[in-house]
């Protein structure tokens, strides 16, 4: 059995976490760990874990000393915050999977730039692979620190790779307009996300600072083999979870949209949480569950391509993709534990 550690257990990325391994088959979790509720049950946190995680949340310094009892420690806590347990957990040989943006960037610079904090571990960056892992899993599995990437991120980054890869893009007109569940903004109060602040409206937010924008590019540029800039707008939904990335280019072959699909298909022939849709993708369909749905479609008056992800945000684009990419480093099928089809409505 693989014992996992679980540091920001009660926000909703450490929730969701929480509910997957509870059913994984091959972990056992030792600890869960919260700085606001050390103390308390875990069900009394989250009530729909009566009887079934009954354990006292732990705090830090209780979460350090039990990191020779495990195996991998999940870190689901703000940008920033994670630097010190990571250096402790990896020099004890356990292996670590950030669910938060600190080891995502390859640039202590870019970070500082966009995070507004220090980068207090620039020596371990070149180590953390980025857990994206329909794209990076042969590093994946041969890597002790793992950055979960961002949620946004994931849903586009799926969604125009195969284009970038095909060089039929071109690489500066890219425009992503995403969209996504207020769960996104976390479980800490703020008054941006009180129901009455976002019911019944919806608006754009950090536009042209998103933090995720250069994790997004970085990213893009790989598949792309040169730089890639993104325009990233981001949208706040009245809805619980979900992201919907609308990507806009301008194609530099000409190809006709069954063409695209062919080419989609085709690249993610072997992956089972990728799905090319025929007709467009709603969250609603992957709410839940660790799916990405991909729908493509071309306009050939603007000569664009458009390409719509969906994804749910604390799953494939949280929690789920650490528990599969859990699976990847330690050797087990990347489907354990996460082959859970969207429930609906």
């Amino acid at each position: 059995m693989i014992k996992a550690g679980i540091i920001g257990s009660t926000g909703y990325a450490g929730e969701q976490l929480a509910w997957f391994l509870y059913k994984h088959p091959n972990v056992d979790v030792e600890f869960y760990s919260s700085h606001k509720y050390a103390d308390m049950t875990y069900s009394e946190i989250y009530s729909n874990f009566y009887s079934y995680i009954d354990d006292i949340c732990v705090d830090m310094e209780t979460a350090i000393s039990k990191l020779s009892d495990i195996n991998v420690l999940f870190i689901a806590m703000p940008h920033g915050k994670s630097f010190k347990i990571t250096q402790k957990a990896l020099a004890l040989g356990v292996k670590v999977i950030d669910l938060g943006a600190d080891y995502r960037l390859k640039s202590k610079d870019i970070y500082e730039k966009w995070y507004k904090v220090k980068h207090e571990s620039e020596g371990l960056l070149k180590d953390a692979v980025y857990g994206l892992c329909e794209l990076n899993r042969e590093a994946i599995k041969k890597c002790n620190l793992l950055a979960n990437p961002g949620c946004y991120p994931t849903a586009t980054i799926l969604a125009l790779t195969p284009m970038l890869n095909s060089d039929m893009i071109d690489t500066s007109s890219i425009i992503v307009d995403a969209k996504s569940g207020v769960s996104g903004a976390g479980r800490a109060a703020n008054v941006a996300s009180l129901y009455t602040e976002c019911n019944e409206s919806i608006k754009a937010y950090a536009v042209t600072t998103h933090r995720h924008t250069p994790e997004i590019e970085q990213e893009l540029s790989k598949a792309s083999g040169n730089d890639v800039t993104i325009c990233f707008t981001p949208h706040l939904v009245p809805m619980n979870r979900g992201i919907l990335s609308t990507c806009y280019a301008k194609l530099t072959k000409d190809i006709t949209e069954q063409d695209i699909i062919s080419l989609y298909r085709n690249f993610y022939k072997d992956e089972f949480f990728v799905k090319i849709i025929d007709g467009l993708p709603e969250t609603r369909w992957v709410r839940g569950s660790n799916i990405c749905h991909i729908g493509i479609r071309v306009d050939k008056r603007t000569n664009r391509a458009i390409i719509i992800s969906a994804i749910d945000n604390l799953v494939k684009g949280s929690a789920g993709q650490a528990v599969q990419n859990m699976n990847i480093m330690f050797g087990l099928p990347e489907t354990t534990g996460l082959e859970i089809i969207a429930m609906a409505p």
